[in-house]
């Protein structure tokens, strides 16, 4: 069994369920942090801060970690716009809640909505038909289209409800524009925590229960890749996949860190 120096960990369904708790993920995070090895919760959720999932994790979940641990689909959002942007005061519009505005508009970007730099779409519980024709007709005159996350569904209380991707798809439809995407299953999220982590490919593990997300985010970029059965997937659905994850599991206490 390989060791490894580093390790990207989906949320929902890998950490907890919903708001039941998964008592194999707090021993394995306490032994993460116990051993010193760094780790990154990785999730498309964009619509909140770190400090919003380090909140519900202590409260509800009894596990203990700090801002810096998180990596959102909007944060790796950010990362991207450092990266690619040229100018000097480059600006934005955004599709997407208060989460996601305030770490992009934290990091020096201002906001325009009549001739942006580029256009972020992600959820928005308070979507409006303005807001996407103001996108859509940025994007038509030549705004750079950045969708958060491909993820047709969210799981809610009332079931699966419309997820960022839905959105982001409004968009692609009547732009006829293809957006780049950051969140899972695409490499982008996972090539960004890699430099934010600092560590190499061959060096961390991503860790996580959906196969089309979780999986082929890591497969894609090129990593290793784990799956715990402890929430969506489930064994005969990967079993009939061409690409399989590096190790299956039953549970987080089944691996040796």
């Amino acid at each position: 069994m390989k060791k490894y120096q580093g390790y990207f960990i989906d949320l929902d369904g890998t950490v907890y369920a919903g708001k039941k708790r998964i008592p194999a993920a707090k021993r394995f995070i306490d032994n993460l942090k116990k051993k010193g090895i760094p780790f990154l919760f990785v999730t498309n959720n964009s619509t909140k801060l770190p400090e919003d999932v380090v909140s519900d994790l202590a409260d509800n979940h009894n596990i203990h970690v700090q801002p810096a641990n998180v990596y959102t689909s909007g944060i790796a959002t950010v990362d991207y716009l450092n990266r690619t942007n040229k100018k000097k005061d480059a600006t934005v519009y955004i599709v997407g809640e208060i989460g996601l505005k305030q770490v992009i508009l934290g990091s020096g970007y201002k906001l325009n909505s009549k001739d942006p730099d580029y256009v972020v779409v992600g959820l928005d519980s308070d979507l409006t038909y303005e807001k996407l024709s103001e996108a859509v007709l940025a994007i038509r005159n030549g705004s750079e289209f950045i969708g958060t996350n491909p993820d047709t569904n969210i799981p809610k209380e009332r079931g699966m409800m419309p997820g960022a991707g839905s959105v982001v798809d409004f968009v692609r439809y009547a732009t006829q524009v293809e957006p780049i995407m950051i969140g899972k299953p695409r490499a982008e999220i996972i090539n960004s925590a890699l430099r934010r982590i600092g560590l190499n490919k061959d060096q961390v593990l991503m860790v996580g229960d959906n196969y089309n997300t979780d999986i082929m985010a890591g497969i894609n970029a090129g990593i290793d890749t784990m799956i715990v059965y402890t929430g969506l997937s489930t064994k005969d659905q990967v079993a009939a996949k061409q690409k399989k994850p590096t190790y299956e599991i039953d549970s987080l206490d089944d691996w040796e860190i």
